[in-house]
């Protein structure tokens, strides 16, 4: 078969890629076309891009604040959007069907082009609202008889969908959890590490960094963080130039004669972080819990077992509306200071919450059962690519 994968921005790239991979595994011709961004994660999996690409300004058209929408629409997003629409129109009849990832921006292109398509819905949740209030004209798009399949990111949804749609619905598991199982690496009990993971969108990213920072630097007066491993994750977009400036004007020391070149080490008071770039996944895997200012990442952090703590930002993307959401779809063992007076506020409860996640990490065992027990709940178990793969096989075959 030839197949042509639509995704809609980072963490929808990232679940494409995954997947365009198993289907050349089993044996399938496959191209991609991202529909905003570059399209990074398929380059990575040596998956053909279609057209020309854009990283926007925003990250991506989605759960934006109205002054990102606003950016999209001033940084000629919309046109740009209409011209992938084009080029996707045109291309249709070369393949046999389509491979949608994301929302209702891929869904659309799919529909409008009257091919037979599948969805990967990962982009919606019943865990917001209990019920699930598809967008218009969603619904339309997915009770068309091109609509040949529909896989949800959790069972609650799928169950609604289900009976929203009167189609079978189905839930196999979350592709970007794949890579993490099975999980072999035993956590050393010695040390604890905290992964930091301030977003992959440009320009929010600085502010997001910035406002992870002003956390640390309160946490430095406490001996006890000498301790403790900070490790942030940082995508190749932000350079470690604009990372020293920022600390150099903060005041953080730069230690010196690191062998690594991915890696940068700082230090302020008591309190040491270190910089990696191209190491998210090894962050993520060691670290005890994680401060996150980011989508996928703490949906991968709360697959694995790990709390999450959020700090809530300006936006576009990661604002106080993002990070409530991402609360109820992903369960309790996500924490966050909401009801504050100020940002010196806020930082004093974000400490307040680490000091708690560390106490309940080490000292309570049934907390991290617990953690693990809503894992599976949230994102499903491993091998979402292939089966997948394998139930459009069939599907299509019937």
């Amino acid at each position: 078969m030839k197949i042509l994968i639509l995704s809609n921005g980072h963490g929808e790239d990232l679940s494409g890629s995954l997947i365009a991979n198993q289907f050349l595994k089993s044996g399938h011709s496959v191209h991609a076309l991202p529909i905003v961004g570059m399209g990074n994660h398929y380059v990575k999996e040596k998956i053909k891009i279609i057209g020309k690409t854009k990283e926007f300004r925003t990250g991506g058209i989605g759960y934006n604040s109205f002054k990102g929408r606003l950016t999209e629409i001033l940084g000629g997003e919309i046109f740009y959007l209409l011209k992938r629409l084009y080029s996707t129109f045109k291309i249709r009849k070369k393949y046999d069907y389509f491979f949608v990832v994301g929302d209702i921006v891929p869904v659309f292109f799919a529909w409008f082009c009257n091919k037979d398509f599948f969805t990967y819905l990962v982009a919606y949740s019943s865990h917001y609202e209990g019920k699930l209030k598809l967008p218009w004209p969603s619904k339309f798009f997915l009770l068309s008889q091109k609509a040949k399949k529909i896989y949800t990111r959790d069972s609650l949804t799928a169950n609604d969908l289900t009976l929203q749609l009167k189609k079978k619905v189905s839930f196999l598991g979350n592709p970007f959890m794949d890579k993490f199982f099975p999980r072999n690496e035993e956590l050393n009990k010695d040390e604890f590490s905290i992964g930091l993971f301030p977003g992959s969108r440009l320009p929010e990213i600085l502010d997001n960094f910035v406002l992870i920072l002003e956390v640390l630097e309160a946490l430095s007066d406490l001996r006890y963080f000498q301790k403790i491993q900070f490790n942030f994750a940082i995508v190749n977009a932000l350079s470690s130039s604009k990372l020293k400036k920022i600390f150099q004007k903060r005041g953080w020391l730069n230690i010196e004669n690191i062998k690594d070149n991915n890696l940068l080490k700082f230090q302020y008071k008591f309190l040491e972080v270190n910089i990696y770039w191209n190491n998210f996944d090894k962050i993520l895997l060691k670290s005890r819990c994680c401060i996150s200012m980011a989508g996928t990442a703490a949906e991968q952090a709360i697959g694995l077992g790990k709390p999450v703590i959020q700090i809530e930002g300006k936006g576009p993307q990661f604002t106080k509306t993002f990070a409530e959401a991402q609360r109820r779809l992903l369960g309790k063992y996500v924490f966050c200071a909401t009801n504050y007076k100020d940002k010196n506020d806020q930082i004093n409860q974000t400490i307040k919450l680490i000091i708690k996640i560390i106490y309940l990490i080490q000292l309570n065992k049934k907390f991290m059962i617990s953690c693990n027990a809503n894992s599976k709940k949230r994102l499903g178990e491993n091998k979402a690519c292939l089966k997948m793969v394998d139930d459009i096989e069939y599907c299509y075959k019937k």
